[in-house]
Formats: structure tokens, sequence, C-alpha cells
């Protein structure tokens, strides 16, 4: 591939896409430290976008600008970062590489059409990115590896070029290899070209390649061209390159380009960017951006997510037409305190223009604290962000990305389109929050202003479900993992305001009867005036487990007045709601109703609630109440190799192993039952016993009697944590 040069945009003003075809959309994707921020400040300084590149280690960079960003060192928001190369606009979108994030990193891969893999020479591939290659590959998306860090003593680039082989399969070359020089690293062997990219100097010289490369160069350049040929549809040249014939450099380009858009070729490429230890020259920034550029399909041929009508109906055609009717989707939604909601919104068909009105439609995220919306607001302005910096935009046609101001009801994941015709776009899946932290405010100003904070956390995070218990007493912040807990609780009090502190988690529990007992309730107050008046006698069992409650009339001779029947049961009910042991409440009992009196003046409705509930305080006296927990039924997708390891914990978490099967890709689906109490951070031990490729569901299955020891100790603890 040549080299276009130039260095069109600066940081003032935002690049213009000419047309949907000179538009690339790449999400950067790898692990956490692989060099993905840098790479965007690499890049960004190789066009001009700016001049000087910044330093993680400083706070300096343009995609981690969040104060959370800076503080940890470390991306935890999707980022934009949009710059122009030879006529054509490419956004970069930064993706976080900790798997607690993983919420924006799948927002990224929807609003990209390519990703951009970033594999740090010296650390190799992690498991997170081995499942995000799988997604990718579910969705077709066309992928390129770039392996940074190639300049470090450790960095390795021909092993991890063989473990991509192996690991992300076919159709993995790489297009260039480094070479060294005295001072270290000194530039790039083009294969195909079979040319010397030399950037000792600064910049990139082209010249003839050593010597010494030329069997190293042979070999992999036959690999190479074997592997392109595979993916041309010109079934000669096969023929051609088996007989001896010189292939033509360009037509191979060519090929390869189209393997690359259609995601059945990856190429490998390789940088390095100066850092602490390591001041050498940039080198590969216009390697990578003439593949980007290139290579990478634009939004005209990357397929759009299925769009329906909001009142129901097929599925509707939408092309990526800037003259078309209006589909845009919110990626990201962050609040300012400041400049309020700002929403990053990828336009796939139409136009979006400031100062127009949108109909805003979002369905489906009800279970964490999203409501079914259709509103019709007013777009403000409209601006492309590069980091905090937003330039003012004009317009965004079909297949861009720009920032909206003031959608005060937009929510992350939400469709934007034409009023006349309103449209919902199939959500992206995102990922169940498994690991509760319960929180409580540090005081009552912080909680006066707690919910409208979580309340605009809640709407920019889709990863993050809100549980307001009412039977624990607890607000719970259903999160990712352990960071992403810290980075909610950080950003209530960093944003809003607002301290809040951690409690003990606790998991609601239930009591049963432990036997058989008689019970009688006793409530006569006639001491001046209208007087009370009820007696019951009741006799209560224990039901089989998750027969709930039922209640038998046996009264004879109307000693009680069937009026007052369904005040006894009701009176019964209550008292099991509030429990008679430890404060849970009381399940799978079986109540009967056979004696009492009333008086004819005396007696009530609410006497004989007092009544029943009384009788059944006094049945629950005479025989031992069990605490039941919750049991939940898990499935845990682990690799192969874990598989032994995992069992063997949740054996340990007084879980029984009912099964496991085989799953592609050399994994394991394990099914279990599992106490909940046992599993309230089981999201963080998975991700360490698993080297954070294990996955689980839950879901509630049943009410268990509780081990003597642990009642025990839950009914001799706190109620009121």
């Amino acid at each position: 591939m040549a080299d276009k040069g130039g260095h069109p945009g600066g940081q003032g003003r935002a690049p213009e896409a000419g047309g949907c075809d000179r538009i690339r959309n790449v999400a950067l994707v790898g692990h956490s430290g692989a060099g993905k921020t840098t790479l965007v400040e690499a890049l960004l300084t190789a066009t001009g976008t700016l001049q000087r590149a910044g330093r993680v280690e400083d706070g300096t960079t343009v995609s981690d600008f969040d104060e959370v960003e800076v503080r940890q060192r470390r991306s935890v928001n999707l980022a934009l970062a949009p710059f122009s190369y030879d006529g054509v606009k490419i956004n970069l979108i930064d993706t976080p590489g900790y798997a607690d994030f993983v919420g924006d990193l799948r927002a990224g891969l929807r609003a990209a059409d390519a990703a951009l893999f970033v594999i740090s020479a010296v650390d190799g591939i992690d498991g997170l990115t081995r499942m995000l290659w799988d997604e990718c590959a579910a969705v077709n998306m066309p992928r390129a590896i770039v392996i940074t860090k190639i300049d470090q003593q450790r960095g390795d680039f021909d092993d991890v070029v063989l473990t991509c082989q192996d690991v992300f399969g076919e159709g993995v070359a790489p297009l260039y290899f480094p070479v060294g020089g005295e001072g270290g690293l000194k530039g790039l062997i083009g294969l195909l070209t079979q040319r010397c990219f030399d950037y000792s100097t600064g910049a990139r010289v082209e010249c003839e390649p050593d010597p010494q490369y030329a069997e190293q160069m042979a070999e992999q350049r036959a690999s190479l061209i074997e592997g392109i040929i595979q993916e041309s549809e010109d079934e000669s040249l096969m023929d051609r390159y088996l007989s001896g014939e010189e292939l033509n450099v360009k037509s191979l380009i060519g090929d390869l380009e189209t393997a690359v858009a259609r995601g059945s070729f990856y190429p490998v490429l390789a940088t390095s960017v100066p850092h602490g230890d390591h001041p050498g020259p940039v080198i590969g920034m216009l390697e990578l951006l003439e593949v980007i550029s290139q290579a990478f399909p634009s939004p005209l041929e990357h397929g759009i997510p299925p769009v329906t009508p909001v009142k129901g109906g097929p599925p509707r055609e939408v092309a990526c037409d800037p003259e078309g009717p209006l589909v845009a989707e919110v990626i990201k939604t962050t609040s300012d305190p400041y400049v309020g909601r700002i929403s990053l919104v990828r336009v796939f068909s139409g136009t979006l223009r400031p100062d127009t009105q949108v109909h805003i439609s979002g369905h489906g995220m009800e279970d964490r604290g999203h409501e079914d919306h259709d509103v019709v607001e007013r777009v403000g302005a409209l601006t492309s962000p590069l980091g905090k910096t937003q330039r003012t935009a004009s317009s965004c046609i079909a297949g861009d990305i720009c920032a909206v101001a003031k959608l005060t009801r937009a929510e992350t994941g939400d469709t934007l389109s034409d009023p006349a015709s309103p449209v919902v776009m199939t959500p992206w899946t995102m990922p169940d929050p498994l690991l509760p932290v319960a929180i409580r405010a540090k005081s009552k100003a912080d909680e006066d202003k707690l919910g409208q904070a979580l309340s605009r956390l809640v709407a920019e995070d889709p990863t993050l479900r809100l549980e307001n218990n009412s039977e624990t007493r607890q607000l719970v912040l259903w999160s990712m993992g352990e960071a992403h807990a810290d980075v909610l609780i950080d950003r209530l009090r960093s944003r809003y305001g607002v301290e809040v502190e951690r409690t003990d988690l606790r998991v609601p529990l239930r009591e049963t009867f432990g036997g058989k007992a008689d019970g009688l309730g006793r409530h006569v107050k006639q001491s001046g005036g209208h007087g009370q008046y009820g007696i019951c006698h009741i006799e209560v069992e224990p039901l089989p487990s998750g027969e709930g409650f039922e209640f038998v009339d046996k009264i004879v001779g109307g000693v009680i007045p069937r009026q007052f029947i369904p005040s006894v049961e009701k009176g019964v009910r209550q008292q099991m709601e509030r429990g008679v042991s430890a404060g849970y409440p009381m399940v799978d009992i079986k109540v009967t109703l056979y004696d009492g009196k009333a008086h004819s003046v005396d007696s009530s409705d609410m006497a004989f609630q007092a009544a029943g509930a009384l009788a059944l305080k006094d049945a629950a006296s005479k025989v031992p109440i069990l605490l039941l927990e919750p049991v939940d039924e898990m499935e845990v997708l682990v690799a192969d190799e874990y598989v032994g390891p995992i069992m063997s914990d949740l054996t340990s978490r007084r879980g029984r192993v009912q099964g496991s099967q085989a799953v592609p890709g050399g994994r394991t689906m394990i099914k279990a039952e599992v106490p909940q109490l046992e599993i309230t951070r089981y999201a963080i031990d998975l991700r360490s016993m698993s080297q954070g490729t294990g996955t689980f569901s839950r879901r509630f299955l049943r009410y268990e009697p509780l081990p003597t020891h642990l009642a025990e100790k839950v009914a001799a603890g706190p109620k009121d944590s």
C-alpha cells in the first residue's frame, strides 16, 4: 500500500465526511495495557490532528479525559477520536480493555464497521481478547491486528504473530515485519512491496531491504500471497502463482483489501510509539492508516441492524443513504452537571441536523431501570468530539458519528428516527450485571440527591441495574465487577456531589415451620368505650418447598361470623410478611382455622386480624422455626482447562453440580444449584479462577433450609443493616 501522506484536519476544526464511502468507523479492541490509547495519540499526531501526543502517565491523552481515567491511568469509557487521512474521515472508537467495562466495548463495536485488535508484543493475548474475537466472528465484523510495543526488550513480534494464528485461526497473516538497526528498532519491511520503510530519522524513508532479511522475507511473503490467493475471486491466480509467474502487486493489494473488507482475511501490522525508557522513533502509523483507509469497509459495505416500526410490523429495509429516512442510535450517553446530557450518536440512514425534531424510542430495558419511552424532542447543537473538546458540526450524514446536546430523554441504546415514521432498532446484546453492591447515603443531604444522581447513571450505563429491595431495605447496584462498582461510586461523589458508603449485602431469607403446632390468638380489650374482641384457634403445618401458603376454613356453628374469617386470614398473612423469628417473611405453611369466639358488639375486622397474627406467633413458639435460603440455578461457561477447579469451587460453596456439556470452541457449560449466600461475589471469583474467560448466568430456583450453624449466625446478626 502506497504512502498517501498528508496532514489535513486540526484540533480546532472538525473533519468532514465527503460521502458515505469516505467514512471509516473503527473500534480499537484489546486488553487493558495493550496500548490502545497511546496508539490513538500517535495516529492523531501522525495526521496533524494533534501537534503533540499526550501520555497516559501524565493524564494528557485525548481519549482518557474523564477524571477517573486520569486518576486510574486506564480507559473506563468509550471515546471518539475523529480525524482525516487521504480524504477519508476516520472515526476511531477507543474502547476500555478491562472486562468490567464490556458494556462500552460492545457499544463501540455496534458503532463501528470494523475492529482493530490491539495486542501487546510483551503481554500477548488474554482471555477477553479471545472472547471478543469470537463475538466479532459471530457477526462477521471485519478485523485487523496491530501489534504494539515491538520496541520493548520482552516484545516478540514473531511469537505473537504465531499465537494470533493459533488462537484466531486461518486468514491471519503479517503484512510487514520489524527490522532493527544499531540503535534498536529501525523500521518495517513490506512483504508485498518488498521494500523497507526506514523510520530511524523520524520520517519514513523508502529503501531497499538489507540482504540479511531476504530469506525471512521470501518465506513470509510466500505465505501471505498464498493466503491472499485463497481469498481472491480470480481462480486463475493460484495456477499462475504455482507456475512461477510473478503476480502483479497492485492486483494482490486489491484482492487483499477486498478480503479484509468482507471479513475473511485479517492482516497483522506492527507499531512502536516512544515512551518512558523507549525513546525510539514512531513506527508503523502510515502503514496502519493505509490499511484503515483502504482495506476497512465503508458504512456502505457494512450491514445495518434490523429496524422495525415502533407500533409493530415487519422489519423495514434501511440503506446507508444521506437522503433516506433518519435512523440513528445513541451509542453512549453522558451527563454533565453544567452542560446537561450529551448523546454520542451513530447515524445509519438519513442526515441529522441541528434544531430538527426527532422521535426517541427506547424499549426492552425495564429490568435495568430504563422505562419504555417514546417521545419527540428537538435536537440541539451537533458536535464532533475529540476527547473532551466539542467541535461544532453542521450536520451528520448516514455512516457518520456525532454528539448531540440536550436530548433530555435519550439513553444509551435508544433509536432516533423521523417523527412521521418512528422506528426502533434491534438492541445490541448487553451482559447481565452479576455483582451486587449495597450502598447507602452518608447523610440526609446525600440521600436527597442520590435518587436523581442514580437515575442519570442508569441512563448512561445499560450494564448497571438498580434495585431498591423493599424486603432487605437496601439499595443495591448490580454491576459488572469491582472496578465497575468503584467507578460508579466515584462518579456519584465527583460528578454529582453525593457521598455513599458500602454496606454488607443482605440476602433475602425466608422462615417456615419445622413441624405442626396449634396456636391461640386472643385479642380482647373491653376497658371502657367500644371494645375489641376476637379469639381464634388455628393449626399450622409446613408445606413442601415452593407451595406458598394455604388457608383452610373449618369453622362450624358460626363461632366466628363468616365476615370475620377473611380477617383472620389477613392477620395471618400480615404476620407472615413480618416473620416470627428472625424478621424474614414466612412461606410454605398451611393454616387451618377450626375454632374461635366472637362478641356481638365488640368483634370487628381489626380485632380478628390481630387475633390471626397472635395465633400464628403462638403456634411458632411451640415448634422449631427454620430459616430458608434462596438457591439459584447457575450455568457457568468456561474453557475446558478450568472445568476441574470450577467444579471443585462450586462444591466448596455448598453447590450441587448437576452436570456439564461440551460447547464449541473448547469450552464447557457447567450446570449447578448454589445458595445465593455463597455467590454474592462470584463474578469476581470466577474471573480470577478462569483468567477472565469465564461467564455465568443465574436464576432463582427455590428456597431450602439453611444449615443450623449458619442459621444461628444469621438469627443473631443485625436485622437492619
